[in-house]
């Protein structure tokens, strides 16, 4: 049975490497982009440098491209605190005194008065918030 079970394990890894030789192959440079750590859990703000919100989640279409950012607005360490989605191209990115620094042109008040999301545990999505 050990013998039969190690076979099945070796017989599986060879057929995913041989999966993995006819995907892709790894990229020789990386072209001029920026990490997922610059918009995930950074604070985003309004024109006149006033923090809006927090990006929450950055969501991916099934091609990989980003969709939409969650952004938490409003509340108090969490407490109270809205979620709302905003297209990626909504949020702008940029460095200002050597931080890197996302700004939105809106309000406060409009992303409270947005349509809200929640986070799905079961599904792994985000659903709107029937509030």
């Amino acid at each position: 049975m050990k013998y039969t079970v190690a076979s099945f394990l070796f017989a599986s890894l060879a057929c995913t490497g041989a999966l993995a030789q006819s995907a892709q192959k790894p990229m020789s440079s990386i072209p001029d982009s920026v990490t997922i750590k610059d918009y995930y859990n950074q604070n985003v703000y309004d024109p006149g440098d006033t923090k809006i919100g927090s990006i929450e989640d950055v969501l991916l279409d099934k091609d990989g491209r980003v969709a939409a950012l969650i952004v938490g607005v409003g509340g108090f360490l969490g407490a109270g605190e809205k979620d709302v989605a905003a297209p990626f191209s909504a949020i702008k990115g940029k460095e200002k005194n050597g931080k890197w620094y996302l700004t939105m042109n809106a309000t406060k008040d409009e992303l409270k008065n947005a349509s809200g999301f929640k986070y799905d545990r079961n599904t792994t999505k985000w659903v709107p918030d029937k509030q």
